[in-house]
């Protein structure tokens, strides 16, 4: 696989994704690949650490485009990307996920002449009210290797009027990530409270930017508190709407006093590096969340997973794995913690090719058709 790799990283979800991709591109030693960091995440703890813990390389260029608004985002890299790739003049350009840096950059790429290569393609809500479904659709549309994870991704394509040979059933490279990272997981020093609890996780708007929602949310957590630890690690933009809105949502303690929490209630931990946060999940009850990553996750680590959202564009975690939709009925949510307080767990099964190897199919592709 020779040439000239542009690969495209800017938010958190995007690094467990390309950690595979580099690591086998590099193992085979075939191919002169750069890697940009966009900046879309720009603080520390949800960005840099994340290229230590994973052992990705430094970007050889970092964009640092930083926060705004959806358009503006996308608007902004874009404007940076166009002259680095011209003056760099890649064979593909290598995105992945769904944020604005993975649109942006096919664009970019689909303007100067460029193929894409999009990882984790195919996967649609069916809800345009999101901002990743927006990117998932276009990026799908200009991309030339269009790289599925689960069965679901390739039937949407087809609907789409995608071609089959865009089309590749790959797997997984975010359970690639986890399962290479399990050995430093486990050794992640950061104390595991000595009884039972629940990983909370909370950043998409349409939860957090509403009073009222956020409100409901909290009190219900609250509520759940009264039995069971909750550990909250908190995104910076739901910190910033409990100070807007004046809620109280918990005890803020700092990650070594977290293994002395014995007391039922919610504590309220900073953002977390990638094995303090895995080694969490693995240890934990359950998880309750509005991520999509961590729906992938917990199916593979057999954790019951409770998503508060409408919808999920990853059905798999749902009709195999450990993912029950839970939408905006709180009733439903204290219902089925409490059904895993009481050892009632949904079983789960390893959803196909979810199986470690899924950068390796990736650049066996890569090398054939380029």
């Amino acid at each position: 696989m020779t040439g000239k790799f542009i690969i495209i990283a800017g938010a958190r979800p995007n690094f467990m994704k390309i950690a595979p991709v580099i690591k086998e591109i590099e193992a085979r030693n075939k191919s002169n690949h750069i890697l940009i960091h966009t900046g879309q995440h720009y603080n520390k703890e949800m960005s840099k650490v994340f290229f230590t813990d994973l052992g990705i390389p430094q970007p050889k260029i970092n964009l640092e485009v930083g926060s705004m608004s959806d358009t503006d985002q996308r608007a902004r890299i874009m404007e940076r990307l166009g002259p680095v790739f011209k003056e760099e003049k890649p064979d593909l350009v290598i995105v992945v996920g769904d944020v604005n840096s993975t649109i942006a950059a096919a664009m970019t790429a689909c303007e100067c002449h460029i193929p894409v290569a999009h990882v984790e393609a195919g996967l649609r809500s069916f809800d345009m009210t999101m901002p990743e479904e927006l990117n998932r659709i276009l990026t799908d549309r200009l991309s030339r290797f269009l790289f599925v994870t689960e069965e679901s991704g390739i039937l949407n394509l087809r609907r789409e009027g995608i071609e089959d040979d865009r089309i590749f059933f790959v797997g997984n490279v975010m359970i690639d990530n986890l399962l290479s990272q399990l050995p430093l997981i486990e050794k992640a020093s950061i104390g595991i409270p000595e009884v039972p609890f629940l990983l909370v996780t909370l950043h998409r708007p349409s939860n957090v930017d509403t009073e009222d929602k956020l409100r409901v949310l909290i009190d219900t957590f609250k509520d759940i508190s009264k039995h069971v630890v909750l550990v909250f690690p908190i995104h910076p933009r739901t910190l910033k709407n409990l100070r807007r809105f004046d809620i109280e949502a918990g005890e803020e303690i700092s990650v070594p006093n977290l293994i002395e929490k014995k007391k039922p209630g919610i504590y309220l931990l900073p953002p977390l590096g990638y094995h303090k946060f895995m080694k969490l999940v693995k240890n934990s009850n359950g998880i309750i969340t509005d991520s999509g990553g961590i729906q992938e996750e917990t199916t593979i680590l057999k954790i019951p997973c409770f998503t508060i959202r409408e919808n999920t564009e990853r059905p798999v975690t749902i009709e195999m794995g450990t993912n029950t939709l839970i939408g905006s009925d709180m009733t439903l949510l204290k219902r089925t913690v409490g059904d895993i307080l009481n050892g009632k767990c949904k079983p789960g099964e390893v959803p196909p090719l979810w199986d470690g190897k899924t950068a390796e199919r990736i650049v066996d592709i890569l090398e054939e058709k380029l």
